[in-house]
């Protein structure tokens, strides 16, 4: 937690920088997740041409869905940030990043069999963060408007108790050796996709677009007020 703690301090110092100072900002929402039911809302800055920092988080407000006839947990909160570099430009096409993010969850443990998704006949609940990569394609459109698609990896460290799908808590989970007495306390490391999606978003700053309207503001102002006028000083 102390790396993610500082990892996560050099990406808002770097935002306070004076050259991010007066980046773009987009707001946005992932769609895919929406389907879903699930919240994915992310603000990216514009720090140079060819750069871009992303902060967004991720939240199921399911307490449980329905699988396979049972009831399974899916409750969870995603804090990501992350670094960007565009191969052609800014919002330009294709990109590589970064991210580093930290987790709360009460789930059942996704996984494969036979080619479809399944959730464990259990749930664990804990925290965890993760260290990853992702790679996608972003374009501007409408002068004002955002498009981005993407998927990303990443390194997921967990620790959590587990439970029985009727609440009980599981004292003897499974590990490779077993303590010398009954401990619920687990943890795990794995790889696994942590964002997928599609996102549009609106631009709601613009450095330019703010320095023109200030300028015409004061234009305005100054052309309203009136003149003053001195007294004409006669000589004798």
């Amino acid at each position: 937690m102390k790396r993610f703690g500082i990892l996560t301090l050099l990406l808002l110092a770097a935002l306070s920088h004076p050259s991010t100072a007066a980046a773009q900002i987009y707001a946005k929402l992932n769609g895919l997740y929406a389907l879903a039911g699930v919240v994915n809302p992310a603000v990216e800055f514009r720090l140079t041409d060819h750069s871009a920092f992303q902060t967004e988080f991720v939240y199921s407000p399911w307490q449980s869905i329905n699988v396979d006839g049972r009831s399974k947990p899916m409750h969870f909160g995603i804090f990501l940030n992350e670094y960007r570099h565009y191969f052609r430009g800014y919002a330009r096409g294709w990109y590589v990043g970064g991210n580093v993010g930290m987790m709360a969850f009460r789930m059942s443990k996704p996984y494969v069999e036979r080619g479809h998704l399944r959730l464990e006949e259990r749930y664990s609940k804990g925290y965890g963060f993760m260290f990853g990569a992702c790679a996608g394609y972003e374009r501007i459109f409408r002068e004002r408007w955002i498009f981005d698609v993407f998927f990303g990896w990443s390194w997921m460290t967990s620790f959590y108790n587990g439970y029985d799908l009727d609440g009980r808590t599981q004292m003897e989970p499974h590990r490779p050796v077993q303590p010398l007495h009954p401990d619920p306390f687990n943890g795990s490391s794995e790889w696994y996709p942590n964002k997928i999606g599609v996102s549009i978003g609106i631009r709601i700053y613009d450095p330019e677009l703010h320095r023109l309207r200030s300028e015409a503001r004061r234009m305005r102002k100054s052309a309203a007020r009136p003149a003053t006028h001195r007294p004409a000083i006669v000589s004798k």
